[in-house]
């Protein structure tokens, strides 16, 4: 799998590709990262990638040429067949929102070019000629798209084989499929007692039956609580016992049950 990141920072992604588990999916070759500035293909002796907008207004904008050539170059080294190219990726407001749906399409694939955009955008012909996807992390702006990269990079790296420590850790993250698409639970560790609270005594009994109803209950009332669109994901989707039913017809409006 190979993502090759365009992008004017490129000097922001050193840290996060040789730091924390994720780094495990990089160094092994896993998820192959290659970064690209486009001033590197800008003419002229300031190597200048922005211009001003037309018809004016704040802000400057990034010139297509400087992209498109590097966008070239990249196609040139990954020598793939026509047809089979890697889908040319832009973070912007307009995409559509990550989702773990998403993460788990790009995790299984072959990889993409990401293009990190800066100040007011990109030269829209440079889009419409070359973009095949755009994607969001929410409604907010960032200075630029090198975050919504990391974001998508790291989201990916963690699934693959051996990244974390345990195989199976990432089938209980919240929104995962093997979950229904709901919330994690509340975990707790060591001491027994913090500070005068004790963790759920379920917890500390020992009887795996009744631990896993506990957790599934307060994945039920997390999701209520702050999701209830998951909620009727899930119900939409048959996902939830008579069991389930009857433990979310007993919670008070809204509110999630306390440990």
């Amino acid at each position: 799998m190979r993502f090759d990141v365009i992008t004017l920072f490129p000097e922001l992604f050193a840290p996060f590709l040789t730091s924390g588990v994720t780094r495990r999916a990089y160094e092994s070759g896993l998820v192959e990262v290659k970064l690209w500035n486009p001033r590197d293909f800008a003419e002229g002796n300031y190597r200048r990638v922005d211009d001003r907008s037309f018809g004016g207004g704040p802000g400057m904008v990034m010139l297509a040429e400087p992209l498109a050539r590097c966008l070239e170059k990249i196609r040139e080294e990954r020598a793939e067949p026509a047809g089979q190219q890697a889908p040319v990726v832009l973070f912007s407001p307009i995409g559509r929102p990550l989702d773990h749906t998403g993460v788990q399409a790009w995790s299984a694939g072959s990889g993409a070019v990401l293009v990190c955009g800066r100040y007011e955008g990109l030269d829209q012909r440079f889009i419409d000629t070359y973009v095949d996807q755009q994607i969001s992390l929410g409604d907010f702006v960032l200075s630029g798209g090198e975050i919504a990269a990391m974001a998508l990079l790291d989201a990916v790296a963690r699934l693959q084989p051996g990244v974390l420590h345990d195989e199976g850790s990432h089938q209980f993250d919240s929104f995962n499929p093997a979950l229904d698409g709901l919330l994690d639970c509340p975990h707790y560790t060591r001491p027994e007692t913090w500070r005068g609270q004790t963790a759920p005594e379920t917890l500390l009994s020992g009887n795996h039956g009744h631990i896993e109803r506990w957790r599934r209950e307060q994945r039920l009332a997390l999701t209520r609580q702050h999701r209830p669109e998951l909620l009727d994901k899930a119900r939409a989707a048959g996902s939830l016992t008579a069991a389930d039913e009857a433990f979310l017809g007993d919670l008070p409006s809204q509110k999630a049950s306390k440990p």
